[in-house]
């Protein structure tokens, strides 16, 4: 009976507070603005927010919305208490949740837009959800872990009309814009290949799964953490970073860096889908004379080559080129022996027919080879700047937002954020590619070695290796329900 009663006095004070909500509401939408004040920043002229996973990226993430000054941090979800505490701190106001179903479906009329910084294998599911609500969403890079997840956010994008951002900030830096105008001005020729590197991870991969099972942290709620993923005993130091040398969850070097450093190709010559993958892949010592393969988890570095097809920038085909865990391209001859090469760690290189050109992480310090080339760069500005570079790029999905879907310019809607997160886990395909059959027989096998994958983009399947099909769509735990428009 007393049960009953809070039920009943939980649900009559959020009528309360709705219908209150809604008479203060048609009030400032009759007051002129003129009235309020100078200065003064009407209700309709910010976006509410809601934001799922705010510890870590999450937390400096709703600090760029705040900093905006046009946006409301109105909810905050996490499963991990420790995690959100400086969150919930900052912003006091904020009313906090641990599950984001429930958020959702307590308080999605109280808020016009929802942030996602949750591990990998949860973004598409959370940020689907929020869209079918009629939310705008921002979702942190890669928009998802599977193919079939970043198709079905894609064509939400559009059948929902809401306005989309993947947190890929450097696509609104200056230097994908400049390198553009490069281009377009003739200054490498057609460009034919492309070669992206990382000296990441740097987190542990290419090892076994814990044995060693610990107890769950009374501040975590560990089933919700799994969400989508298979059900396993909680381990330490998984969480909160080390979740994405995990296939499970994470996407690992590819799905951590490839957008940073894959945007500028894509935005330079429009590149959409890949047609074709291939890769060879580290391995692991598991004693002085066995090498391992653990397909539990990604390999310690890899080089994966994909082919585009031809654009309306290039005269034919570009191949690309990714390498992690320390791997990187031979040097450009063009660059002297102690010039750097990208940022050290990372970087992106464009040859083209006529010359090259290459920037560091988030389309950062864009320069010709050789670099005395840079001293008499004169090409016209063609292509509008974003305020603040990438710290702009979350106060251009705010205001955009706020103008409404179709409104206004993005650096990173999912109509472009799309394709590249699929080129990149279709490139993670190539890395899974092992055959199983094999496996079985107890030989060791190394994943993508000798076989070029073939991709029928249109049905969503390699033709020619159909043991890779398996993880273009993942099964959802049991309780979850697979993705549909």
């Amino acid at each position: 009976m007393k049960e009953k009663e809070e039920v009943e006095k939980i649900t009559n004070n959020r009528r309360d507070f709705i219908k209150t909500t809604a008479i203060a509401a048609a009030a400032f939408m009759i007051v002129p603005r003129h009235v309020l004040g100078r200065g003064f920043v009407a209700p309709s002229d910010r976006l509410s927010i809601a934001s799922i996973g705010v510890g870590g990226k999450g937390k400096s993430d709703i600090a760029m919305f705040a900093k905006s000054g046009k946006a409301d941090i109105s909810f905050l979800c996490d499963v991990d208490t420790r995690r959100a505490a400086e969150s919930v701190t900052a912003f006091p106001k904020a009313k906090f949740y641990k599950d984001w179903r429930e958020m959702l479906d307590k308080e999605h009329k109280n808020f016009d837009a929802v942030s996602v910084s949750t591990p990998d294998h949860n973004h598409a599911i959370q940020a689907l959800a929020a869209m079918q609500l009629g939310k705008h969403v921002y979702v942190q890079k890669p928009m998802a872990h599977d193919i079939y997840e970043a198709r079905i956010l894609t064509q939400a994008a559009k059948k929902y009309k809401v306005v989309t951002q993947m947190g890929n900030q450097g696509a609104s830096n200056d230097g994908t814009r400049i390198m553009k105008e490069w281009y377009e001005a003739g200054l490498i020729g057609d460009v034919h290949t492309i070669h992206a590197w990382t000296d990441r991870p740097v987190w542990p991969q290419g090892i076994p799964w814990s044995a060693n099972i610990a107890e769950i942290p009374k501040e975590l709620d560990w089933d919700l953490w799994l969400g989508t993923a298979p059900k396993k005993e909680y381990v330490n130091k998984l969480v909160p970073f080390n979740w994405r040398g995990w296939w499970d969850y994470g996407t690992g070097a590819l799905g951590d860096m490839g957008c940073h450093l894959l945007e500028a190709p894509f935005s330079v010559l429009n590149l959409q889908y890949a047609k074709d993958v291939q890769c060879s892949v580290g391995s692991v010592y598991v004693d002085e004379f066995k090498r391992g393969y653990f397909p539990e988890s990604c390999p310690p570095s890899s080089h994966v080559t994909l082919t585009f097809p031809k654009t309306e920038k290039t005269n034919g085909d570009i191949t690309v080129h990714w390498m992690d865990g320390g791997i990187q391209p031979e040097r450009p001859s063009e660059l002297g022996p102690n010039e750097i090469f990208g940022d050290g760690g990372n970087g992106t290189l464009f040859t083209g027919t006529k010359g090259k050109m290459m920037c560091d992480t988030y389309g950062l310090n864009p320069r010709l080879l050789p670099l005395n080339k840079n001293e008499n760069i004169n090409i016209a500005q063609k292509y509008a700047r974003v305020k603040d570079g990438a710290d702009g790029h979350y106060s251009q999905w705010i205001e955009a937002a706020i103008a409404g879907y179709g409104k206004k310019e993005l650096s990173s809607p999912f109509e472009i954020a799309g394709p590249l997160t699929e080129a990149l886990l279709m490139a993670n395909l190539a890395i899974r590619g092992y055959d199983i059959k094999k496996e079985e027989l107890g030989e060791e096998v190394y994943p993508g070695r000798s076989t070029k994958l073939l991709w029928d983009n249109n049905n969503m399947r390699i033709t020619n290796f159909d043991d890779v099909n398996q993880f273009i769509k993942r099964e959802y735990r049991y309780g979850w329900k697979a993705l549909t428009l």
